[in-house]
């Protein structure tokens, strides 16, 4: 995997084709990494080399992957090959981790797909996602879309397209979800993101804040359109935060507002919290805060349980079942057909969704809320 990194990236494409101005505003920013990504990075090299050699994933546990380091553990083996077992099933002509260019609809686009098929006339383009924060869907995934763009290019000058499929797995999640679409739509949303990508180049690109498009956004916390539109939702109809009426006396179209933004607002005041503490952490002072020592925990110093328990007895360890989630993730999901009988469900407390949310629709009632704590 190579150091350099694209301007306009697959994997942050979400982000500059519907908020153009959000490249330049991060420039300057650091690109950070952090240990789910390093281990993401591992997965995918775990998956590569099962795939190339045709093992399976447990025969590598406790081996250190040769690129990463990383020491492979029974849960990323468990999980990853859900992701070999998935590409395999699809069949046909597969290439791994390989490098593509996209750069005929993105200006020097690039980047890496974990896996593509050539099935007849389908090209498949397979994404490898092994976070477990937010289900990734393929329908209309940018990312795959640029990565569909980047096979066909490769493939076309000798094979005859007729339908890209886009997959994504999610082992952690338990998601595998594809998208099938013409090359003729293909192409034509090809058109729409070279469009786009002129419009994030340009100097004068605008910004158009959003919950996704935000979300991972390094300028957030000083992007003065993100800040108009916070102030918008919380002072719309009033003069200033003093002046706000409680929610009982909103109006429907007000509260609604309010909540389709409520994760965007609560974003920004995190990123900008945290700016600060940063600032702070370096050393430079900031008007009106400060840093403090945060809530302390007591522990048992290392070393001293044979003590304790000879000082005190058993009293002092707690023995008990472990969870159903950690059972899955000690014995592997191969486990769950047998554990399945021995589990029960019990209903979720009803919570608000938009209605564009996947799950059923319930219809609560007060009751519903009786025995919740």
């Amino acid at each position: 995997m190579g150091l350099k990194h694209a301007k306009l990236s697959a994997s942050s494409s979400h982000r500059w084709l519907h908020c153009p101005g959000s490249v330049k505003a991060e420039e300057g920013y650091p690109n950070g990494t952090s240990a789910a990504a390093m281990e993401g990075t591992a997965a995918h090299e775990l998956a590569e080399i099962a795939l190339i050699e045709g093992l399976s994933c447990d025969k590598y546990i406790g081996e250190t992957l040769p690129e990463s380091r990383y020491v492979i553990d029974f849960e990323m083996a468990d999980n990853v090959q859900q992701y070999v077992d998935f590409v395999k099933t699809i069949g046909g002509a597969q290439e791994y981790e390989t490098r593509l260019d996209f750069s005929a609809w993105v200006p020097e686009g690039f980047g890496t797909s974990d896996a593509i098929a050539l099935v007849d006339n389908a090209l498949h383009v397979v994404d490898l996602k092994y976070g477990k924060g937010i289900k990734v869907d393929a329908f209309e995934n940018t990312q795959a879309l640029l990565y569909a763009l980047g096979a066909y290019d490769l493939y076309s000058m000798l094979h005859t397209i007729d339908t890209i499929q886009m997959h994504i797995v999610q082992p952690r999640l338990d998601n595998i979800d594809t998208w099938t679409i013409d090359t003729p739509t293909l192409l034509k949303w090809g058109e729409w993101i070279r469009q786009r990508a002129e419009l994030a180049l340009s100097s004068d690109a605008p910004r158009a804040p959003g919950l996704h498009t935000c979300q991972w956004c390094a300028a957030k916390a000083q992007c003065p359109a993100l800040k108009v539109e916070t102030e918008r939702v919380i002072l719309s109809g009033f003069d200033n935060c003093d002046d706000l009426l409680p929610p009982q006396k909103l109006t429907d179209a007000e509260l609604r507002t309010a909540l389709e933004s409520k994760k965007l607002i609560l974003s920004w005041l995190d990123a900008v919290e945290d700016l600060v503490t940063s600032r702070l952490h370096n050393g430079e002072q900031f008007a009106g805060f400060k840093l403090v020592a945060g809530r302390s925990s007591r522990s048992w110093e290392p070393g001293k349980e044979s003590e304790l328990l000879e000082l005190f007895g058993e009293v002092m360890q707690v023995k008990s079942f472990i969870s159903p989630a950690q059972a899955e993730k000690a014995l592997g999901k191969k486990s769950l057909p047998m554990l399945a009988e021995f589990i029960i469900k019990s209903e979720g407390r009803p919570t608000l969704a938009q209605e564009n949310d996947k799950r059923k629709n319930i219809q609560a009632s007060a009751n519903d809320f009786e025995n919740i704590e």
